[in-house]
């Protein structure tokens, strides 16, 4: 038996330590159909049935009338290993489920009137609000239970689906209330995409063009040149993008990218700072990735005229945005309101304001302060790239 590595006779220790942690993703294109049997896995018990209890989320349902069905079918099918703790759980997805508490509430209420434990599983069917409340229960109760992702939406699956973060809103303020918590397991389904408005469709994109900026100059070209393939929904282009994304993310989250922001930088949140606070100024009547889209936008020029992002690679940018049918500005940006986010921003992450620029593609640049004046400059270029979209060589 080996020694404790220090003195019993010592008075101040600093020990470092880390937890293995392993995050499952998986990629089906029929989930609750054909490609059940490879998520069988996924449903471990040591003693009898693994016990389920699902959240669904109401749009999905509604827009995918045969999904209910499919899963209650997928659970008789393989009653023998799968305990369904009780029915179906179908509530609002958007931001309302993160907005109102007596959603987290009846969550908090059912995994206990169910008693659900440590190793009981929940599954989340929806877009990234819904996944985001639901694991926020999920990993407040018992301190943790197991949660398995079945995002429903581009965003989700390219960016939040995999990320470890689980909020609700609260004081006015997005994310208020949260936790950092590794996903059991996350499934990328291309079915689960079907029904979706082509506006709520085309808003994931939006964090795939932000990673691919700090992370890829070659994942940012492909998005260049298949941006309109993707508005169109052309899956040849649409599914090599999402899982582009999501895999940079992963990779950003388990290989030394401080998932759980004991650091100061945060560079997965470029453009997020104005996004924030754009939802809130507009009453949520602008989708994330929306929000997304426009500071990522503003945060490439701002990253052009502050510290030398080259001009053409900064429009070439904001024109894939444009190609994905995704905004590029909103009047709410020209407020002076909107600069009220960076404070928000610094108090989300504590100590001082710390924001993620680009020098070049690739190249990220981590700053402690804004240049209003600059950003001010970049927010009417904006505007003026947005009245005419011819602009963007002016």
């Amino acid at each position: 038996m080996s020694s404790i590595p220090w003195s019993i006779s010592e008075d101040s220790l600093d020990v470092n330590f880390s937890v293995p942690q392993l995050l499952r993703l998986r990629f089906t294109r029929d989930c609750f159909g054909s490609d059940w049997e490879s998520l069988m896995p996924l449903f471990h018990s040591d003693s009898g049935r693994a016990r389920l209890q699902w959240w669904i989320d109401e749009s999905v349902a509604n827009a995918q009338p045969m999904l209910v069905p499919s899963i209650q079918r997928r659970l008789q099918e393989h009653a023998s290993a799968l305990e369904l703790v009780s029915d179906l759980h179908i509530v609002p997805g958007g931001e309302q489920v993160k907005n109102d508490t007596k959603y987290v509430d009846q969550i908090f209420s059912t995994i206990e009137r169910d008693g659900l434990d440590r190793r009981s599983y929940i599954l989340a069917v929806g877009g990234g609000a819904l996944l985001d409340a639901v694991g926020y229960a999920a990993s407040i109760a018992h301190r943790g239970i197991r949660l398995v992702r079945f995002p429903t939406t581009t965003l989700a699956q390219a960016d939040s689906g995999v990320g470890v973060k689980n909020a609700i809103n609260a004081f006015g303020k997005k994310n208020w209330k949260g936790t950092f918590g590794v996903p059991w397991g996350v499934v990328n389904d291309q079915g689960l995409l079907s029904k979706l408005s082509d506006r709520d469709f085309r808003a994931g994109f939006s964090e795939s063009v932000k990673v691919s900026l700090l992370k890829s100059p070659s994942a940012f070209r492909f998005l260049c040149q298949h941006a309109k393939d993707i508005a169109q929904r052309d899956w040849t282009a649409v599914m090599p993008a999402i899982r582009s994304s999501v895999l940079m993310h992963l990779h950003h989250i388990t290989h030394g990218g401080d998932p759980f922001e004991m650091q100061e930088a945060r560079p997965l949140d470029f453009g997020h700072w104005s996004a924030h606070k754009l939802e809130q100024i507009t009453g949520y009547q602008l989708r994330h990735g929306e929000a997304v889209s426009i500071g990522v936008a503003l945060d490439t020029l701002y990253s052009h005229l502050m510290f030398g992002l080259d001009r053409q690679d900064a429009l070439n940018a904001v024109q894939a945005l444009l190609d994905l049918h995704l905004p590029i500005y909103d009047p709410a940006l020209a407020a002076n309101t909107v600069f009220e986010g960076l404070e928000e921003f610094r108090q989300h992450l504590g100590g001082r304001l710390t924001l993620t620029m680009l020098k070049g593609l690739g190249n990220v640049h981590v700053v402690h302060d804004v240049d209003q004046t600059v950003m001010e400059e970049s927010i009417r270029w904006l505007s003026r790239i947005n009245a005419s979209q011819t602009a963007l060589v002016s």
